[in-house]
């Protein structure tokens, strides 16, 4: 700001000085100097004419003489002056001047004020910080600014979500809620955004997940039945009005839904233990305990369902960045190498998670009798879908592993191709 400032400084001297010294240095001359002059200078020029003429002949020496002494009489009577013009300063050329000195730099400073932008020379990475893909605000300015953008034109889900995770970001809970709550009426079957809107609310609201974030958690996994994150925060909902069976579930599904290497597993495995021992200790909570064992799969069959995961990591090519936005739906799906083309495993994200690790398994069967287990061989597809569809419709964009068996791990997808 400082430079800019001591540049506008340099340029409007430069520009007062260009238009203020040739006024400051104005002279005039005399109208009857000039109007002498100019009489003089016709007449030298008819004297040289003559002589010309008597030189060709075509005056004889007579008439030359005469001609020469008319032009000695006229000299007398037109030209009072032979001295040269003389210039006389003019005083008010130099008050002209110095009013433009003081009017231009006040006009100046007047139209930056009226039409400049000083917010303008900021530099963009000193007010945003880039999280998930987006642009999160950090100035109040820039904030007010994406307000009355979104006051003239609401209609802009890109711009409420920006709005929404910066006002978190800033722990503006009750901005951000008000933020999700316009995205969900524009963008109403994302699960994600439910679960974004609850998680804003609940913070608006004393931390309380009861109420309306749990619709708002219901919703989402209406939308998502695998949605971590929602699955994380509705078993919390659940601990805290005292229903330990659906926390249970809840957060049980989420283990199974995680990497072995997710750093927080430990935790749920944690919250999970202490909803079993707080169900205990209710009246009937042993039999609803032993219930949930009998629907729940063995340690034994855990492990073999863990044996038969499949984990890995996907990514996007950097040359096909420009064909995906941040909210473009990712699939990433195992299916057989040979015989039906239902995905037996689906796991659905979007483009602003990637890079990112996955894990598929028996859990995320679209059909109860099409696992991933029940296959020898299979193909695991990472896919950008604009239509939001797990079938691959043309321009998508696409990346295949090798055939391979359930069970393995440390896959490496790349998204690099597009479907034709």
């Amino acid at each position: 700001m400082t430079l800019f400032w001591m540049i506008a400084a340099v340029m409007l001297l430069v520009a007062v000085i260009v238009v203020m010294l040739p006024l400051w240095r104005k002279t005039v001359v005399s109208n009857e100097v000039l109007r002498d002059a100019a009489n003089l200078e016709i007449l030298r020029d008819q004297s040289v004419e003559m002589k010309a003429d008597l030189a060709h002949g075509l005056l004889n020496q007579e008439s030359y003489e005469q001609g020469q002494r008319e032009l000695q009489v006229r000299l007398l009577e037109e030209v009072k002056s032979t001295q040269p013009a003389i210039a006389i300063p003019t005083t008010p050329s130099k008050i002209l001047a110095l009013v433009l000195m003081v009017l231009i730099p006040l006009a100046s400073v007047a139209l930056y004020s009226k039409l400049g932008s000083s917010r303008a020379l900021s530099p963009q990475q000193e007010e945003v910080g880039v999280a998930d893909g987006f642009g999160i605000i950090r100035s109040e300015v820039a904030l007010d600014e994406l307000e009355q953008r979104l006051t003239k034109f609401p209609e802009n889900p890109d711009g409420w979500l920006q709005l929404g995770r910066s006002y978190s970001e800033m722990k503006r809970y009750g901005d951000a809620a008000r933020a999700y709550a316009k995205l969900v009426e524009l963008v109403p079957n994302e699960a994600q955004l439910w679960t974004d809107y609850a998680d804003a609310y609940a913070m608006n609201n004393g931390q309380t997940l009861m109420g309306e974030p749990t619709k708002f958690l219901n919703k989402a996994l209406a939308l998502d039945a695998n949605n971590t994150t929602a699955l994380a925060l509705s078993g919390s909902a659940d601990m805290e009005r005292g229903d330990y069976v659906s926390a249970i579930a809840h957060w049980q599904k989420l283990i199974a839904l995680l990497p072995p290497e997710y750093p927080e597993l430990q935790l749920i495995k944690d919250g999970v233990k202490q909803a079993r021992e707080f169900l205990a200790m209710q009246k009937g909570g042993k039999a609803k305990l032993a219930q949930l064992d009998k629907q729940q799969p063995t340690s034994d069959a855990a492990v073999v369902d863990s044996a038969q995961a499949i984990t890995g990591k996907v990514s996007l090519s950097p040359a096909l960045r420009s064909k995906v936005s941040p909210d473009d739906i990712v699939f990433i799906l195992a299916r057989a190498a040979e015989g039906p083309k239902m995905p037996l495993a689906v796991l659905r994200k979007q483009v602003k998670d990637l890079p990112m690790e996955f894990s598929l398994d028996d859990t995320m069967a679209m059909q109860p009798q099409l696992k991933l287990s029940g296959f020898d061989q299979v193909i695991v597809v990472a896919r950008v879908s604009k239509s939001g569809t797990p079938m691959a419709q043309s321009g998508d964009v696409q990346g295949t592993s090798a055939t391979i068996k359930p069970g393995s791990k440390g896959l490496n997808i790349v998204i690099d191709s597009v479907v034709p």
